[in-house]
């Protein structure tokens, strides 16, 4: 793409960020005959999308709400996810003839790659007269009657400018700049703290000691902090806790906040070792746990921390009753404070971001600034874990797209 007599190249939306959000605002433009460009900074589309799920792309969820979302104005999700539903994504994926399933808890995956998502979103974009340039670095974005935007590529103006950068998450794909933050910030816009999220947590000391000997053992657990709570499951990795459930606790999480962590929340182990002292009294603690724990974890957690050596072959019915209280108790109510987290390298999604009380929800335009839109990740909406995230990529994007001028 080349200048003509020195001037931008104009256009009736510019897309900044050719991830979901910014693929799907496109192509609902380009639908309704707008003249539209994509400028990614990467040197490829929807990298996230050809990355998450395992290659497989979750790419939304059966139950889509406004309490799956986190946002400082709960109920800023709701007009664009009325706008464009999980369904409406569904009956697109339909449409191209790409397999799905159902995993768990109304997660939906391709059944082939994340590929197939995003080759149908390209397609989108060709029919629908889209024009795409990717490896974009932005020197400057003015407005004066237009937004100015001068790259590496050229200057591009337009009356509007949607920017679908993303967050700060896995820096390592390429498009994490933090381009939309500090465009907001020129423009006056809030900007709140941005943090990793959906992200392991970090260990020190004995716990990570136990966590990297334990690197690789899953069970399932509810996880629980400031009266949130998930049941799902839990690995422990070479340098802390991972898995579904503490991904999605991470959400809610803050530095120096303590984990409640049920390790086998299908028992109430109290009764069972009740159960187990009247019926088979000279069973011990970690005989009995054996039936419902990994041994490595029993022998690192409680064998090796918990108890003390000479309990160790200590059988039940030498157990007053009280003791049995309380060890079931460390078992139901294991307290951890994580020392932090993974960061951005591994965090799914970033929390935080340009302020939504700055955005109107129905279109998602700057209130006080005619033209500019700001959708998906950049805003300060994260969802969880299980194709929320992309739901809201693909909602948020839908209404920019439906209302620019």
């Amino acid at each position: 793409m080349t200048l003509k007599r020195g001037l931008p190249i104009a256009y009736d939306a510019i897309v900044v960020g050719g991830g979901a959000a910014g693929l799907l605002c496109a192509i609902t433009a380009g639908r309704r005959g707008k003249s539209v460009l994509v400028l990614e900074a990467s040197n490829k589309l929807g990298k996230k999308i050809l990355m998450s799920g395992g290659g497989r792309c979750n790419f939304t969820n059966l139950e889509i709400e406004a309490d799956n979302f986190i946002c400082n104005n709960p109920h800023f999700v709701k007009s664009a996810l009325r706008q464009f539903t999980q369904w409406d994504f569904i009956a697109m994926v339909a449409e191209q003839g790409i397999a799905y399933h159902e995993k768990t808890l109304g997660q939906l995956f391709c059944d082939d790659n994340a590929k197939d998502i995003l080759k149908m979103l390209t397609d989108e974009c060709d029919a629908n007269g889209v024009d795409i340039l990717v490896d974009i670095e932005i020197s400057n974005v003015s407005k004066v009657k237009q937004y100015l935007i001068k790259s590496n590529r050229g200057e591009f103006s337009s009356d509007n400018l949607i920017v679908a950068s993303g967050g700060l998450s896995i820096p390592t794909l390429g498009g994490a700049t933090g381009f939309g933050y500090k465009l907001a910030e020129q423009f006056g816009i809030t900007v709140n703290q941005p943090y990793a999220s959906l992200v392991p947590f970090t260990l020190t000391g004995k716990l990570h000691e136990i966590s990297k000997t334990l690197s690789g053992v899953s069970i399932p657990i509810v996880v629980s902090v400031s009266g949130k709570g998930f049941s799902e499951s839990m690995l422990f990795t070479h340098r802390g806790l991972s898995g579904p459930a503490i991904l999605q606790i991470s959400n809610y999480w803050n530095l120096g906040d303590t984990l409640e962590i049920d390790l086998l929340p299908s028992l109430d182990l109290k009764i069972e070792f009740f159960n187990e002292k009247r019926t088979n009294p000279k069973s011990t603690i970690s005989a009995f746990l054996s039936k419902h724990l990994p041994r490595a974890l029993i022998s690192e957690l409680y064998l090796h921390w918990w108890c003390r050596d000479s309990d160790a072959e200590r059988t039940l019915h030498n157990y007053r009753d009280s003791e049995l209280q309380n060890l079931a108790d460390q078992f139901h109510v294991w307290q951890i404070t994580p020392s932090g987290t993974e960061g951005y390298r591994t965090a799914e999604v970033t929390k935080g971001g340009v302020d939504v009380f700055a955005i109107s929800s129905k279109t998602m335009q700057v209130k006080e600034l005619e033209g500019l839109y700001f959708i998906g990740e950049v805003l300060d909406v994260v969802g969880h874990l299980g194709g929320y995230n992309f739901q809201w990529a693909w909602s948020s994007g839908y209404a920019a797209g439906t209302h620019v001028n």
